[in-house]
C-alpha cells in the first residue's frame, strides 16, 4: 500500500539531457508553487548545456568544479542539471520543500559523476554565512512573482554574490494581475547594485526556449 500512496503523491517529469541521460523529477500533486517543474526551470536547465558552457566533443565544461548556489530551487531540476555537468551545487529553498529536493537528489544521484549536490534551507533575506565565500554562479528560475519576496530576494543576491559571481536568472514574463508590477519592482531594485544583459534566443537551447521566457546574466556593479 505504501508504494501506491507514494505514487499518488508524486508524478514524474522527465528531462532528457544532450548526452542521452534523463533527469527524473518528482513533483507533488498537492502543494504550492515549489512542487512542480516550471517551464522557466527547464529552459534554464537546458541553457546550462548549451555550447558556450558545455562542449563535450572538446571536453570543455565551464561547470566543471564550479561552485553554484540555486535560489528557490523547487524540485531541484536546475541544480541537478548543473551537478550532472560537473558543478558543486547547493540547492536552496524553504523548509517545506526540502523533502522533495532530497527525493529528487536521491533519484538522480547516479547521473552525477564529478559534480555534487546538497540541499539546504535558505529563506531570502536571512543570513548567508554558511553559503560563503560567494559562489561562481547563482541560478534562479521563476523567482520573481511574489510581491512580498522581491526585497528579500534582492537582499540575498547582494549578500551571496561577489565581484566574480555570475547570476543567471530565468523567468517567465506574466502579463496578468500584479505580475508586471512585481517584475518592474525587481528590476528597479536590482539596478541599484547590479548590471544585467539579456541572452538572445539564438544562445539558448533551440528546442527549449520561448518568447515569454527570458534569461539574464546579472553581475554586481564594480
Amino acid at each position: 500500500m505504501a508504494a501506491h500512496t507514494d505514487n499518488m503523491k508524486y508524478f514524474v517529469r522527465e528531462i532528457e539531457k544532450n548526452d542521452g541521460c534523463t533527469l527524473k523529477l518528482k513533483q507533488c500533486y498537492m502543494g504550492d508553487v515549489g512542487c512542480v517543474v516550471w517551464d522557466a526551470a527547464i529552459v534554464l536547465a537546458k541553457y546550462l548545456e548549451t555550447k558556450q558552457f558545455h562542449e563535450p566533443s572538446s571536453g570543455v565544461s565551464v561547470w566543471s568544479g564550479r561552485t553554484v548556489v540555486e535560489l528557490g530551487a523547487g524540485t531541484g531540476v536546475v541544480g541537478l542539471m548543473a551537478a550532472t555537468l560537473g558543478a558543486q551545487v547547493t540547492v536552496t529553498d524553504l523548509e517545506d520543500l526540502q523533502t522533495l529536493l532530497r527525493v529528487n537528489i536521491q533519484e538522480n544521484q547516479a547521473l552525477i559523476k564529478s559534480g555534487s549536490i546538497t540541499a539546504k534551507v535558505l529563506k531570502w533575506g536571512d543570513d548567508v554565512a554558511e553559503f560563503l565565500p560567494p559562489p561562481d554562479y547563482i541560478l534562479m528560475a521563476d523567482c520573481i512573482y511574489y510581491e512580498q519576496s522581491i526585497v528579500p530576494l534582492v537582499e540575498s543576491l547582494k549578500l551571496l554574490s561577489g565581484p566574480e559571481t555570475c547570476i543567471i536568472c530565468c523567468y517567465e514574463q506574466r502579463t496578468e494581475g500584479i505580475n508586471p508590477e512585481v517584475e518592474k519592482q525587481f528590476f528597479e531594485l536590482l539596478q541599484q547594485n547590479f548590471i544585467f544583459e539579456r541572452i538572445p534566443p539564438d544562445k539558448q537551447d533551440p528546442e527549449f526556449s520561448s518568447p515569454d521566457i527570458h534569461i539574464l546574466h546579472i553581475r554586481r556593479k564594480v
